[in-house]
């Protein structure tokens, strides 16, 4: 795939009333023509809460929106006829489709069952307190309105090794099942934060029971054969254990009719943790690079006293590029969510430029940067927020210098903290740029770029700048950005080509 580029199609307050999909379809044409070529779309399956479920919620994942289950037949985004619509709309522009895994937990079970747990210190999860609580949870998913169709696999508390509400007696918290496959603890290799990480909410699907790991490979076969995606996104791997994945990821691939396109959530603000996680999985996955991410929201606030040269110190890009999607924001860091850590608006073109125009990693461009979105909620305070998130300033044009500039050996101007630049050097068949960024006043770059860029003409192809810059006969020239902002310089006789 030429200059690959996801777009997060969803945002956590997306409408609802099944517009997505329809709208993905609307939009597919336009996607293409701004140089958007993967689409991440939100989790296709029925949720806990129907049609007013996000998707992180998984009740069944054999109901694309297909049976009355949970108050609808449609998720929140549309039906099953309608997804596979949008799907098409896509593949029609050669538009590879990932779809959001979502297999750490199942809620909104139909029974309760009589189980036996063990409760635990929620801050640290290895304590398991020898105390033996019998009582009921909601642990059995029988999915009666599809009865068995696609699957017959019923769940119950032997596919589960914790949950966070018992009844008779009531209580909530966090609770160790105590069945014949989960033996004394948690799974391991999962993150160790509050001691083990394996469980997180809901009923906590354990990969120790052979069936369970058996039914989810079973699934991403069914899925794969019924929508034919390109890929996956895989929710909440830290908390689930790499050896599952790891077989898991080996199977899909193995099972599909062409390569996938996979990378993982790991949130960690730690670039040894992920390289851990790549490692443990035998490299098949990518990951979101979240330190990049955090070093975009603090640099966004720190304005002119954040060092520039040291945007890329510790991030996933920086240390495994093969690996890395890169991003400036997704749905768990956008206000009022659980992962807040937003980019200031001001900062967020040169964030973009940052991932769209440099040779490294895969960049991944968020709904509301591109389209808007506006969206009311409680936050942690009890307080209602009405949140306004306006378009990222020439967003569209970044993607599509991107798909038009971004080619050739990349070279670095990291010389100065408030002021940066880097260049590709273009191809025989396609052409490069100068890009230039500054995190203060407007900033300016003597750049000597070789003879093959002697006595041109260059322009911004965001449009930022009015003037023209030309470069001598050695190719040096003097290459500018206004104030807290990018420019993209381009050979004014290529920008006429292309």
């Amino acid at each position: 795939m030429h200059n690959p580029t996801i777009l997060q199609c969803f945002h956590w307050y997306s409408p609802g009333g099944g517009t997505l999909w329809p709208e993905v379809a609307e939009r597919a044409a336009t996607f293409n023509d701004i140089g958007i070529n993967m689409v991440w779309l939100p989790p296709p399956c029925k949720g806990s809460e129907g049609e007013h479920s996000i998707g992180y919620d998984t009740y069944d994942l054999f109901d694309l929106g297909e049976f009355f289950q949970k108050g609808s037949v449609a998720t929140k985004y549309g039906t099953r006829e309608q997804l596979h619509q949008a799907i098409d709309a896509l593949h029609q522009y050669d538009i590879a489709v990932l779809l959001d895994v979502v297999v750490n937990h199942k809620m909104g079970a139909d029974e309760k069952e009589r189980v036996q747990v063990n409760p635990v210190n929620e801050q640290d999860r290895n304590q398991i307190h020898h105390d033996v609580i019998d009582c009921e949870a909601w642990t059995r998913y029988t999915f009666p309105a599809r009865q068995g169709q696609y699957s017959k696999f019923i769940w119950d508390y032997k596919c589960f090794s914790g949950v966070d509400r018992i009844e008779n007696p009531a209580q909530d918290g966090v609770f160790k099942i105590i069945n014949d496959y989960t033996g004394d603890g948690w799974n391991d290799q999962v993150d160790d934060e509050n001691g083990n990480f394996d469980y997180l909410m809901g009923s906590n699907i354990d990969y120790r029971n052979r069936a369970v790991t058996e039914e989810i490979k079973y699934w991403a076969r069914w899925v794969m054969s019924q929508t034919h995606c390109d890929g996956f996104r895989l929710d909440a791997v830290k908390h689930i254990p790499a050896w599952f994945y790891k077989e898991w990821i080996e199977h899909v691939q193995e099972v599909a009719p062409k390569p996938l396109f996979i990378v993982a959530e790991y949130w960690a603000n730690d670039v040894t943790k992920l390289q851990q996680y790549i490692d443990q999985v035998d490299s098949q996955t990518m990951l979101f690079d979240v330190p990049l991410h955090m070093k975009f929201h603090e640099a966004s606030l720190k304005g002119s006293d954040y060092d520039m040269r040291e945007i890329f110190t510790g991030t996933l890009v920086e240390a495994d590029p093969f690996h890395a999607v890169t991003l400036v924001a997704n749905h768990d860091t956008q206000p009022l969510q659980a992962l807040e850590a937003p980019v200031e608006t001001w900062f967020k073109p040169l964030a973009y430029a940052l991932i769209l125009l440099r040779e490294n990693g895969v960049p991944s461009v968020f709904y509301p940067d591109l389209y808007g979105a506006r969206y009311e909620d409680t936050g942690g305070d009890g307080e209602r927020y009405h949140i306004e998130m306006p378009v990222v300033d020439k967003l569209e044009s970044l993607i599509l210098a991107r798909q038009r500039f971004a080619h050739g050996v990349q070279t670095l101007w990291f010389d100065h903290p408030n002021c940066i630049a880097f260049s590709r050097s273009g191809t025989t068949e396609a052409p490069g740029c100068v890009v230039v960024m500054s995190n203060s006043d407007a900033g300016e770059k003597t750049l000597e770029l070789g003879e093959n860029y002697a006595n041109k003409t260059w322009i911004d192809f965001l449009g930022n700048q009015d003037q023209r810059i030309s470069t001598d006969e050695t190719g040096t020239g003097v290459f500018t950005c206004p104030g807290g902002n990018v420019s993209v310089w381009v050979i004014e006789e290529a920008l006429q080509r292309t």
